[in-house]
């Protein structure tokens, strides 16, 4: 049976209340435990994040109802399954290999659903090294250079399994990486690209990418997809 936890419960003051990164009741101790649970959130707060939030399987965290932002660092799916992150914010993730989202290794049924995500130190979603059966839907991204990366290494052959879905997403200026993909079999559809600064698609090795009734809106830069030449060793 799915269970209820309250995520942040801190005073609220002036919309935000800050929410602390660890202990009873807070979201990191909740993403820890074992059974099934759905994190839900009484007040709109800010946590930040010592080090990643580890997320286990079987959670939704879900932040509707309430503005829930995260900053410092991000959250991390490793090897886990049945997983929904929704209605939370991504702001201001700091140290190397920092991303918003970072799904690897052998994660699936993951749905990343309605949260904007903006100003990491690397991606805002890494999907990567046999992760598979993954969501992105509804989300906003946002004041970002790498935005989206499936598939990080042209070595990593097992990530011929990665399967993505895409949709209704508005990447708004983000500079590359709408996804960037090596191996991965990915649909795209219904998203909005705008003013993009390198590219807006790139395919690499052995990816298949569909795209579907996608608008993209280049500005100052005309080209929208881009092939880069890579080869298994």
């Amino acid at each position: 049976m799915v269970q209820e936890k309250p995520g942040c419960y801190n005073n609220f003051k002036d919309g935000w209340t800050p929410c602390g990164d660890d202990g009873p009741g807070s979201l990191r101790d909740g993403c820890r435990k074992k059974e099934p649970l759905w994190i839900v959130f009484e007040v709109s707060g800010i946590i930040h994040l010592n080090s990643y939030l580890n997320v286990s399987s079987y959670k939704t965290i879900d932040g509707r109802g309430q503005r829930i932002k995260l900053m410092g660092k991000g959250v991390r799916l490793k090897q886990c399954e049945h997983v929904i992150v929704c209605n939370l914010e991504f702001e201001g993730g700091r140290g190397p290999d920092v991303d918003g989202i970072q799904i690897k290794p052998n994660s699936k049924h993951i749905w990343i659903d309605r949260c904007s995500l903006t100003d990491y130190d690397d991606g805002l979603i890494d999907i990567t090294r046999e992760s598979t059966d993954i969501t992105i839907s509804r989300c906003h991204f946002f004041g970002h250079d790498k935005t989206m990366l499936i598939g990080a290494d042209p070595t990593h052959v097992s990530d011929r399994c990665i399967r993505v879905t895409i949709h209704h997403c508005f990447f708004d200026g983000t500079r590359q990486r709408h996804p960037r993909v090596r191996f991965g079999k990915v649909h795209l559809y219904n998203n909005y690209t705008r003013n993009w600064g390198i590219y807006a698609v790139c395919a690499s090795v052995e990816s298949q990418i569909i795209s579907q009734c996608n608008i993209y809106e280049a500005g100052q830069k005309k080209g929208t997809f881009k092939y880069l030449t890579e080869k298994v060793p």
